[in-house]
Formats: C-alpha cells, sequence, structure tokens
C-alpha cells in the first residue's frame, strides 16, 4: 500500500543539521525570527510557554516536541513570564556546551533542545505547503523513548555523541510527522491521514496520480458526498481536494525533472497529463518557469 506521509517525507530528505541544549532559569522571555526555516523543539526536563505567530500559545512539558515545517516568528518564555518591560533574555554560552537563559545563577528548571533542520529537496518549499504548519507531539510513548535516547546522549559525553545525536533527531523528525496519536497539528497531509475516510482519498491518489481524479470520484472513495467530502478535505488538509493533487504532480514531476531521466512527454504522462503540452502549461503556471528550463537550471547548480 503506497504511504503518501513517506512518499512526501522521503522527497523533503529531512536532516538535523543544527541544534543547541539550552537551560533555562527564573522568569525570562525571547522572540526569533526564522524566515521561514524549519524549526524544532524537545523538551528534556521542566515546562515553558511558546508562542508561534498566528496560533494560540502552547505550554510545553517535558516529552513535548514541537515542529514548525517553516517558521517565521516564534516567541518563548518561562511558565510565569517576567513583567513586560524586561528585554528580551540573551543566551550566555556555559563552558559546558549549553547555553542559558533567564537567571545566570541558581538551580536551572528547564532543559530544552532547539534548532533548525533541513530539507535537502530543493523542491522543500512545495513539499512544506502539504505539511502542516505546526506538529506539537505529546503523550507518544514511542516518540517519548527517542527522546529519552537523546537526552541520554547529552548527559553522558560518549565517543561519537554528534553523529548519534544527528541521527536521532532525523528519526525524531520523521516520528513526529507520522504520528497521530496524541498529536496536535495544524491543517495539512499529517490531519488528512489522521481521518480514515480522507485517507483513503489522498492514498488513491498518491497510488494514481495519473488518473484523471475529479473531486466527484475522491468523494466515492472516501465513501461521502461530494460536498461532505470537499468540505471535510479543504478543513483538515487545508487546500482544496484538486489543490493538493496538483501540488503533488508538480512534486512529483520536479524531482523527474532534476533527475534528467525522462522527457517532458513521459513525465506528462507519468502524473496524469494527456499532453506535454498541457503539463508545460500546468507546469509554468505552477512553478513560474518552463519544464525543460527548469531541468536545464537544475542541471547547471
Amino acid at each position: 500500500m503506497i504511504d503518501p506521509l513517506a512518499e512526501v517525507v522521503t522527497l523533503l530528505q529531512p536532516a538535523a543539521r543544527f541544534s543547541k541544549l539550552v537551560v533555562g532559569a527564573g522568569p525570562w522571555h525571547i522572540r526569533r525570527s526564522d524566515a521561514g526555516q524549519p524549526f524544532y523543539c524537545v523538551v528534556l526536563e521542566g515546562a515553558c510557554r511558546l508562542v508561534v505567530d498566528g496560533h494560540e500559545a502552547i505550554e510545553l512539558r517535558s516529552g513535548d516536541f514541537i515542529l514548525i515545517p517553516a517558521a517565521y516568528g516564534v516567541a518563548m518564555s518561562s511558565l510565569a513570564p517576567p513583567a513586560a518591560e524586561v528585554p528580551d533574555a540573551v543566551p550566555v554560552a556555559l563552558a559546558t556546551g549549553e547555553f542559558r537563559i533567564g537567571d545566570q545563577d541558581g538551580p536551572t528548571d528547564l532543559r530544552m533542545l532547539g534548532g533548525h533542520c533541513s530539507f535537502g529537496s530543493p523542491d522543500a518549499g512545495l513539499l512544506v505547503s502539504l505539511l502542516p504548519q505546526l506538529v506539537h507531539v505529546r503523550g507518544e510513548p514511542r516518540l517519548a523513548t527517542i527522546v529519552q535516547l537523546v537526552r541520554n546522549e547529552f548527559h553522558e559525553q560518549r565517543p561519537a555523541r554528534e553523529v548519534i545525536l544527528a541521527h536521532l533527531l532525523e528519526v525524531l523528525l520523521i516520528e513526529a510527522l507520522r504520528s497521530d496519536a496524541g498529536t496536535t497539528a495544524s491543517p495539512g497531509l499529517v490531519r488528512g491521514l489522521a481521518d480514515e475516510r480522507l485517507a483513503a482519498a489522498i492514498r488513491r491518489m498518491h497510488e494514481s496520480p495519473t488518473r484523471a481524479w475529479t473531486v466527484a470520484q475522491l468523494a466515492k472513495e472516501a465513501a461521502l458526498s461530494r460536498s461532505a467530502f470537499f468540505e471535510r478535505f479543504s478543513r483538515a488538509v487545508g487546500v482544496a481536494p484538486m489543490e493538493y493533487l496538483l501540488a503533488w504532480r508538480m512534486a512529483l514531476a520536479k524531482s523527474m525533472l532534476r533527475k534528467n531521466e525522462n522527457g517532458v512527454a513521459e513525465i506528462a504522462e507519468r502524473i496524469g497529463y494527456s499532453s506535454a503540452s498541457a503539463f508545460s502549461v500546468a507546469f509554468t503556471r505552477h512553478v513560474g518557469l518552463p519544464p525543460g528550463r527548469y531541468a536545464r537550471e537544475q542541471t547547471e547548480t
């Protein structure tokens, strides 16, 4: 059976390229602007408060994991925030390699690992649009096990620690994306797949991207009326069914064009277009470049 999330994650090529261990003490707050970079945070001990632009505040507790595939404004603070006039905290690098925020003396009440992951795909922007804007995982046993392994690696200072941590964090990212039990995710593929009816239609789109799907046919796969399916899909996934299908077809086309293994006519046929010209028009409108030019520019880079 085709696994839509696995296909998207495989094309994305996630990797944990930068992380730092942060300890907090007393009241503090900090704000960062990440210009659309993928941001993640795992709370190892204690708790804190997170506010992401466009979302309600979230209280993060030990074992919680947050993934924001395209972060812009992110604010964090202690559970009891400082007075409004107190300036943003500046993380202070410690000799241990950790960064400390808030009170510089006394016992700490928070330990978290945060940083940026990267998506190796040149088409990350399009693929990220299929994911939730925010994934918050809590109470997921498998994820808790990985978090515990991350915590142990940081504490024990064993050889090859950085290599092990990088791989553990990559697994953590993928596990978070595929978690549904105990997961709070904004609209996107994850929420769509958590709905059994919608998941059936999404799998069929991924299994047969060449088929000339209509909303009515997809609604039948989901065992829903056309109107109920359209509304339910749009609410859960964040885009209309045919818009999702178009985004996935374009992601497949760009992947094939980068590999330079297929001609435009063959790619058009493999993603469901009746002719190379129809595919070229759709690709140019969606990507901003004709497929041939896109393939050449990818080869040059």
